[in-house]
C-alpha cells in the first residue's frame, strides 16, 4: 500500500534513533511524507521556531492536519490507528503486550541513557573521559540487548517477533545501528542480530536507514 498524505511533515535528523524508528513505521505503512531536518550537532532543535512546534526541543515531531505530534512512541501509535494496514501490532492482547514491552525496553531503558543530551552531560558537565563514556554506552546497550536476546529467542520468527514486522522491529533496528556506530560488541546476541539483519533487508526498512536520508553527512 502506498498512501499519499502530503499534509504529513516529519521533523527529524538522519542519525537520530527516534527519527529512524519513526521513518521505519511510516515506510512500513506506505505513507509518504515530507522531511524537515534539524541538525542536532549544531543545536537547531533548540531554535525558537522549532521550540514553537515542540517545546521539549527534541526530534521527531510530526505535523499533521494542523496538529503537532511529539514523542516517537506516540507518533507510531497514532500511525497504527490512522493507517491500520499493515498492522504493527499482533492480533491478540497478550502478543501486543509482548511487542510493546520489547519496544519499550529500547525506548525507555536503553536509548534514553545513550542519547546526545546524556552523553553531552557526561562529557561536558561531569568530565567523563572518552573511555568512560564508551563504557557507559556499552553497559546499557549490552544490558538491554541481553534481555532482548532472550525475548527474540522466545518470541521471534522471521523477525524480532513472529513473521511480520512489528513495533518491536521499528525500535530494535535503530538501536542495533547505534550499537554498531559506538563500536559495542554484539557477538553475545546472535538471535537478535540475525533477526535485525532480516528486518533490515525489507525494502521499507532499508529506505529508512540513516545513510539514505537527504541530510546524511
Amino acid at each position: 500500500m502506498d498512501t499519499h498524505d502530503p499534509a504529513l511533515i516529519l521533523h527529524g535528523y538522519w542519525r537520530s534513533g527516534t527519527s529512524y524508528r519513526t521513518r521505519i513505521a511510516l515506510n512500513i505503512k506506505g505513507v509518504r511524507y515530507h522531511q524537515v531536518s534539524h541538525d542536532l550537532r549544531t543545536g537547531e532543535q533548540r531554535s525558537p521556531d522549532y521550540l514553537a512546534l515542540n517545546p521539549q526541543g527534541l526530534v521527531p515531531a510530526l505535523e499533521v492536519e494542523g496538529h503537532v505530534l511529539t514523542q516517537s512512541g506516540a507518533i507510531i501509535e497514532w500511525l497504527e490507528e490512522r493507517y491500520p494496514d499493515p498492522p504493527l501490532l499482533p492480533g491478540s492482547a497478550i502478543d501486543r503486550a509482548v511487542v510493546r514491552a520489547m519496544a519499550m525496553l529500547v525506548a525507555c531503558d536503553i536509548h534514553p541513557l545513550n542519547n546526545v543530551r546524556v552523553l553531552d552531560r557526561l562529557r561536558d558537565d561531569l568530565s567523563a573521559s572518552p573511555d568512560a563514556v564508551k563504557d557507559w554506552i556499552a553497559h546499557w546497550i549490552s544490558q538491554g540487548f541481553g534481555a532482548l536476546e532472550t525475548l527474540v529467542a522466545r518470541h521471534g520468527g522471521r523477525f524480532c517477533f513472529g513473521d511480520r514486522l512489528t513495533l518491536a522491529d521499528c525500535h530494535i533496528v535503530p538501536q542495533l545501528y547505534s550499537a554498531e556506530r559506538f563500536g559495542v560488541d554484539v557477538s553475545a546476541f546472535p538471535r537478535l542480530v540475525e533477526a535485525v539483519e532480516r528486518v533490515r533487508a525489507e525494502p521499507a526498512v532499508a529506505a529508512a536507514h540513516p545513510d539514505r536520508q537527504a541530510d546524511a553527512g
